[in-house]
This record gives C-alpha cells, structure tokens and sequence, in this order.
C-alpha cells in the first residue's frame, strides 16, 4: 500500500490524515492544537506539525506529503532564515488602516484588476504595511516573506533559522502555489507573476517571495527521507480539492465564519471587494465570499432557547418558511460581507402572534443561511453558473439545515459526510505530485435535500440586511 498525507495547519489546530493512495481511504490521523490569538510564533506551528505527524505514526513508510494552511498570515523572515516578529494571522485586524491607505494610494479598480482583490485587514499586503509603519525597524529586517503553508513546506525539507535547521536559511528555497499567493495582495492572476511594485509599497523595500508551484509540481522532498513533498495550498483551495470540486460546483462552508466559493474557469475581478478573486490549486479560479457569522449564530440562539444543536433543528422544522414573519440579520460580530465591521445582529418582524421559539429557531438558520446565499448572488452575478452547492462544516449535518438550505438556495443542494476536507485537499496535492496525475477519490454524499427555493425568504432578509445599508 502506498500513502501520502496531507496536513491542515488552520488557526486553531494542526490535523494529519494518511491515505491510500490507490482508494483515498484514511488509514492513519494525528492531531495538535495551535496556541489562541490573531499572533503568533510560527514555531508552535513546527511543533504541532511534529507533534500531529508522531501521533499519525511518522513520515518513514509515506511516499508524499503536502501542506494545506491558513491563508494570509505574514511570515516574515531575517537573512538568517529567522522569523522577525509573530506572524500576524487572517484574523488580525491591525491591519484596517493600511488597507484603506494602500486602496487610497492604488484605487478599488486597479488593485482589482492587478492583483484580484481589494485589500482588506486579512490579506498579507496590508499586514505588510502595518509592519512599515509600526515596526519599521522589524520591517527593514524583513528579507523574505512567506505564507505558513509556504514555512512548513520549506521547514520540511531542511531549511530554516541558521544553526537550527539541517540546511539553513536559504531563503530562494520558498515555495507556494497559485492559490494560496493569490491571496497575498501583491500577485497578479492574470500574468501569474508578482506584482513587484505593491509589494515594494506594502513593505517600504523588495524582499525574496517563494516561487510559485503549479499544480501537482514536487517542492522537493522531506529533509532524510524519500518522501515527495507537494506545493501546499490555502484551506479553501484544499478544500475544493478533497471535496473533488470542478467547475460549477460552489462550496458553502459554514464554520465559525462562512465561506462561498466556486470553481470557475474565468478569473473573478470585483472592485467593491465583496468577491476576493482568489485562484484554485487545480489550475483555475475560486471567487471567494467570507462572512463572519455562520456557526456561532445557531450557538447564541441554542444558548437562549436552552436547547441543542438537534433540538434546535427540530424547533425549526415546526415553524413554516419564512418563519412566521421573523427575519434575522446575523451580524453579531459585525460582518465582512457587507463591510460592517461595527455592526450588531437584529432579530425583526416580531408580534405577539409569531414570538414563538420554533419562529426564533427558524429565523436563526434562515437568516445564518440567508447571508452566505448573499455572497452566492455576488458570485453567480458575474455570470458563473453553478450546477450544486456543496453544503460542508459541523452545522451542515443538521438536518434542520439541510431541508432550509434547499429553500434558501437556488442551487440543488448535497451534504458530505463529515470529514477534514482541507487534509484530504492536501493528501490530493500529494498523490498529484508523486504521480503526475490529480486522483480521482470518492465522496460520499450524505444527504441531497430535494430543491425547494422559497424566494420570500431572500426577499424578506434583502429588505431587512438593506436597512444597515441605507
């Protein structure tokens, strides 16, 4: 039996899944916690890295490897291979004004059309900037900039801080892949080159970034073992590989926050920023929508309602569509999609007659489902069309959620099984790196919720989400 492995390195954790390469059939896992914050010491990802691989049973009888991870975090690096400062995470918003100074000094619609996006406190280049004007003394450090997918690849093989690595800091070593550059603010997807110029104006001075792997290209091998090593991805790109997403397939992810993207063949330009035109780690694009409440709308309604996830979901099965007038705006911790950052949730339309608990349960997933639809419309409205979203994360397997889903959406819904798609993402880099070939693994579909828009739904939460904006 051969095996590859992939790795998820997200905020919170680091995860090992070791697969057939042949079936794709999970044969060994491993699992290790990252420490909390928006900042952090790249090295605690090292040692859960390590950690996680020892648990999984070690890298000595594995063909390949490859490393999905956290997109955006700004590993920045010393000519001595070390890190200059904690890498500031996606989720740091320190970042806020540098990216309003870099749109002031560039425009929406240039940055758009060079590089994708328009800046936002998550991606590297604002991150960059922050550290100029901040810490200019950490910034004239900075002689390499890498992503953490990026770090623990180039760690894996040797490299890393002069005297503690096998091979040392030979910074021209980084790699990355299309996906997870795309994401940095200073890459052109178009030309799929650096864009040199914004980088120079995000960081105050050139500095070595790693070179750009296509998909299944071989970064190199594990450092002592003939053990192929993957070009790596973003989370949302690995992702769309373990789910075996092509184009017209949208993915909903409904985490802590929410994600939609779509594979597409286009590449995805929007000057409002409400897409961020990321591109894919099969060689296409992944138009991206974030929201930042998903999951946790559901926990603060199960908290008032003093009830669980499953009941929560039956209380809402005995509400009919629309929940009885009841409309929520789930803004609880401001939200990104729209740019509302110092936003708060509303719950309206409440009467004597509707103030029900079923009501209240309905309008929780309805209005958590109703803004992820939001950002499907944004992507859909440029043309592209999607033949099914892919309904993932821990909150997809309600089935109050599945059945609402197939109202909200306008798209034939179909739930997998649970599973660590971003790990099986990266196994799928692997496997395409030691053979040559993208596998072909199945997925399994647990659920596909018969299509039942019910286009009041969307119509009651457009009037009621219009009211932040007027």
């Amino acid at each position: 039996m051969t095996l590859v492995v992939g790795v998820d390195s997200s905020t919170q954790s680091c995860k090992v899944v070791i697969r057939d390469l042949d079936t794709g059939a999970v044969v060994r896992t491993g699992r290790a916690s990252h420490p909390d914050g928006t900042s952090v010491d790249p090295e605690r990802w090292w040692d859960a890295l390590q950690t996680a691989l020892a648990e999984a049973g070690g890298l000595a009888d594995v063909a390949a490897i490859s490393v999905g991870g956290q997109q955006h975090g700004m590993v920045a690096l010393d000519a001595a291979g070390a890190v200059v400062r904690d890498a500031l995470l996606w989720n740091d918003t320190r970042s806020a004004g540098a990216a309003a100074s870099l749109i002031e000094e560039f425009g929406a619609d240039a940055l758009a059309e060079r590089t994708g996006l328009v800046p936002v406190a998550s991606f590297t280049s604002t991150k960059l900037r922050w550290l100029r004007d901040a810490e200019p003394e950490n910034a004239a450090r900075v002689a390499a900039v890498a992503l953490p997918h990026d770090w623990l690849t180039w760690r894996l093989r040797g490299y890393g801080p002069e005297g503690e690595s096998p091979l040392g800091p030979v910074l021209e070593e980084l790699t990355t892949d299309r996906s997870d550059v795309s994401g940095t603010g200073y890459w052109n997807p178009a030309t799929g080159e650096y864009d040199r110029d914004l980088l120079v104006a995000a960081l105050g001075h050139d500095a070595v970034v790693p070179r750009v792997l296509g998909p299944g290209e071989r970064a190199g091998s594990v450092h002592g073992l003939e053990c192929v090593v993957g070009p790596g991805a973003g989370d949302n790109a690995a992702a769309a590989l373990g789910l075996g997403a092509t184009v017209g397939d949208v993915v909903v992810s409904l985490g802590t926050s929410g994600t939609v993207f779509a594979v597409t063949e286009q590449g995805f330009r929007d000057a409002t920023g409400i897409v961020a035109g990321f591109a894919s780690a099969s060689g296409e694009h992944l138009p991206l929508v974030c929201t930042l409440n998903a999951s946790r709308v559901l926990d603060a309604f199960a908290r008032v309602l003093a009830v669980g996830y499953d009941e929560l979901g039956t209380l809402a099965l005995e509400a009919e569509p629309g929940a009885g007038g009841l409309t929520l705006v789930p803004y609880f911790e401001g939200e990104r999609t729209p740019n509302l950052p110092d936003a708060t949730a509303t719950l309206s339309g409440m009467t004597l007659a509707n103030t029900s608990r079923a009501n209240m349960a309905r309008a929780a997933i309805e209005g958590m489902l109703a803004a992820q639809a939001v950002g499907l419309e944004a992507i859909l409205s440029a043309g592209v069309v999607a033949k099914r979203a892919l309904l993932v994360g821990g909150s997809a397997q309600n089935a109050a959620v599945q059945a609402i889903a197939a109202q909200v959406f306008d798209v034939p819904v179909e739930v997998p099984e649970p599973g660590e798609y971003v790990a099986a993402g990266a196994a799928v880099q692997a496997a395409w790196a030691l053979t040559g070939s993208r596998p072909e693994w199945p997925l399994a579909v647990v659920a596909s919720p018969a299509k039942d828009t019910r286009p009041e739904i969307m119509a009651a939460y457009a009037v009621a989400a219009g009211a932040y904006l007027s």
